[in-house]
């Protein structure tokens, strides 16, 4: 048996999140067009006959602004501790400073290291391989453009770091994909609709509580959640003319929480203004964002 944990890195929205849910073969993280989808560290599992790979899906490492970002750069360096392989993640269209810092944090770690040249799709091999020539000094044991989008290198990269695993235990059953409480995947999954369709403006301040999850029956679960914004103007955006911007985050929440539990859901969302939570403990701790011994 081969198994070990990996963690993924690299700067906001280079397609991190994606990537895991390709090696898992299930949803079981968040994503959308915006950076720093991903706030919280979560484990992700894959595996096969004789092998499991336990990926650690981290935040998007920048410059933190506020308590949040500092508890999701915070998450994104702790997992590095103790793991098996590093998986760096970088956008094939723009390669910057901010992910040579990270690639030079990478290459120091004694581990296998491995990069990730994602969203190949939206390149050509013309204006690749320069990109990837500029790499030829950092110390990755492999590097292979993917696209997360295609899937093209998803398979290739993921034999590559499960070969690199040590002899090891399986850590999870076989029918388990992540560590996430249904409670947190209910509450990511509102989360990534109001993503999907508020403006730029909006969604860093979006946070959301889950309040109740009640089983009523085999065949029915109610689910009351609040989702915090830090400004009235912002409130109005989310419930939208005559509550339509609510109903429609809504409804799409709640068919993909229906996948997810397997009952039929009754979803109850209410939009609370809480004025700078981003650097307000309670709040932070009250949505998840730290854990007890912080």
């Amino acid at each position: 048996m081969k198994s070990g944990f990996v963690a993924i890195l690299g700067r906001p929205n280079v397609g991190k999140s994606s990537l895991l849910n390709l090696f898992v073969g299930e949803k079981v993280a968040i994503v959308s067009p915006k950076p720093q989808t991903t706030r919280s560290r979560l484990l992700g599992v894959a595996g096969g006959e004789g092998w499991q790979v336990v990926f650690v899906d981290t935040p998007g490492i920048m410059t933190p602004r506020n308590r949040l970002g500092q508890y999701m750069v915070k998450a994104a360096s702790d997992a590095k501790e103790g793991v098996d392989a590093v998986l760096c993640v970088c956008d094939a269209s723009y390669i910057g400073d901010k992910d040579r810092e990270i690639m030079r944090s990478v290459c120091a770690m004694k581990c296998p290291r491995f990069l990730a040249v994602n969203k190949t799709d939206l390149t050509t091999r013309e204006q690749l391989f320069p990109r990837l020539a500029t790499l030829d000094g950092f110390d990755f044991d492999q590097v292979v453009p993917v696209s997360a989008k295609t899937g093209e290198g998803v398979d290739t990269l993921l034999s590559l770091i499960r070969d690199a695993m040590p002899e090891g235990p399986k850590y999870f059953p076989d029918d388990m994909v992540t560590d996430q409480p249904e409670r947190v995947m209910c509450g990511e999954i509102i989360r990534e609709k109001c993503l999907l369709h508020l403006g730029e403006e909006v969604p860093h301040g979006i946070g959301v509580e889950m309040q109740k999850i009640e089983k009523l029956s085999d065949r029915l679960t109610e689910i009351h959640a609040a989702v915090y914004v830090e400004r009235a103007s912002h409130k109005s955006i989310l419930i939208g003319r005559q509550g339509s911007m609510l109903r429609t985050i809504g409804t799409e929440a709640r068919e993909d929480i229906e996948r997810l539990m397997g009952t039929k859901i009754n979803l109850q969302l209410w939009v609370k203004v809480r004025e700078n939570w981003r650097n307000r403990p309670d709040d932070l701790r009250t949505l998840g964002y730290f854990d007890e011994k912080d």
